[in-house]
């Protein structure tokens, strides 16, 4: 029977047809085989009524054809069937993509796309188009074919690109003055001397708007552990965005001056890229031969603006294993900081977490007041 193979014949009941001419038989005579009436075998045969699981089986004990062949058939016609009636739409795998990858629920609720839900897919993707500033959904830098890669330090997932783009959104409304590098050097002098408590951070965002740059800071997005980001508008402008996701004095200041060297140094600027730092947690990220010269350099920075590293080893050598709350206190007087700085530098110096943690306080309330801040129940105004 190899030339009544099921791959020989475009359906099901062609298949049938010629099993039938083979051995002599009418269609009454297989109805009558079967159990069936005339009229099922003729819609069978003329691929009216597809050959299900349980047929199949009875055709194979008549025509000893394996049951899988004859579903192989049925599966492959109803295949090529489908394929003639349903209208290609190139547009499903973008939106695979796009609601595969992107938090999008998440980014509705922060009111960043103006649509009811998830299942809104009109509003969504017009929402996603203007967000990203494309003018079709197929042209999102998430997707394998689009444009440029906008980060040059790191591969961002979906949820670091939107949040990039919410600074960036932010930070284009923004008007500050202009920057220079001498400025900056001034105001990192004068921030230092903010940190000797937490209320005093109120100041950095009207300091950095006075230096020429524009600071905002947007909540993060789940999963994204992203803590900041540096970049330029214009090849003139530059951006400072915090995430502020470890709401601590420490973890403040050393991610703001980490951002801060990226921009005294000119990182990402002939580029016109964005330098992203994910999971910056102290002198963590300068650990490792993988990280970027860019990145040891702001990591070097923020330590010594924090508490200088040959000042934390000469204290550490002086007092280790033994910590006292007095040494603590009078090492951040003597640093001229708050104690949760030293806390927090002291902890990454030794490993150990569970020191001095009351020290930690919180300071994104502080800092809030004045600056350009998205998330934590409020959305930030963004112009159409």
């Amino acid at each position: 029977m190899s030339n009544l193979a099921p791959k020989n014949y475009r359906s099901p009941g062609q298949l049938l047809e010629a099993l039938l001419s083979k051995r002599g038989w009418t269609k009454r005579t297989l109805a009558v085989v079967l159990g069936v009436n005339e009229a099922t075998i003729t819609r069978l045969t003329g691929n009216k009524q597809p050959i299900d699981a349980k047929l199949s089986i009875a055709l194979e004990e008549v025509f000893g054809i394996a049951a899988e062949e004859f579903l192989s058939a049925q599966r492959e016609f109803d295949l090529a069937q489908a394929r003639i009636v349903v209208e290609p739409d190139p547009r499903r795998a973008t939106r695979a993509l796009l609601y595969g990858d992107l938090p999008i629920a998440e980014m509705i609720k922060r009111g960043w796309i103006d649509a009811k839900n998830v299942r809104d897919t009109e509003n969504v993707e017009t929402g996603l188009s203007r967000f990203f500033g494309v003018n079709r959904p197929e042209d999102i830098e998430i997707l394998p074919h689009a444009a440029k890669k906008t980060v040059v330090n790191m591969r961002p997932t979906p949820a670091q690109l939107a949040w990039l783009y919410r600074v960036k959104a932010i930070a284009e409304e923004q008007i500050v003055a202009k920057f220079s590098h001498e400025a900056l050097e001034k105001t990192i002098v004068r921030l230092r001397t903010l940190t000797v408590a937490p209320e005093e951070a109120r100041n950095v965002p009207r300091i950095l708007s006075e230096t020429g740059i524009r600071f905002v800071i947007v909540e993060t997005l789940p999963s994204a552990k992203i803590d900041g980001v540096c970049f330029w508008l214009n090849d003139a402008s530059p951006v400072v965005g915090l995430s502020m996701r470890h709401d601590r004095i420490d973890n403040f200041w050393f991610v703001l001056r980490h951002e801060l060297e990226h921009v005294r140094l000119g990182h990402g600027r002939e580029q016109e890229q964005m330098i992203l730092d994910a999971e910056l947690e102290g002198d963590r990220a300068g650990v490792g031969a993988t990280v970027s010269e860019e990145e040891r350099a702001a990591n070097g920075a923020a330590q010594e603006f924090c508490v200088p590293r040959a000042r934390m080893t000469a204290f550490v050598a002086r007092k280790d294993p033994f910590y006292s709350e007095r040494d603590l206190l009078a090492f951040a007087k003597i640093l001229k900081v708050h104690p949760g700085i030293v806390a927090g530098q002291l902890q990454h110096a030794t490993g150990r977490f569970d020191r001095f943690r009351k020290h930690l306080v919180d300071i994104r309330t502080h800092v809030s007041h004045g600056a350009a801040v998205d998330g934590w129940g409020d959305v930030y105004p963004v112009g159409a």
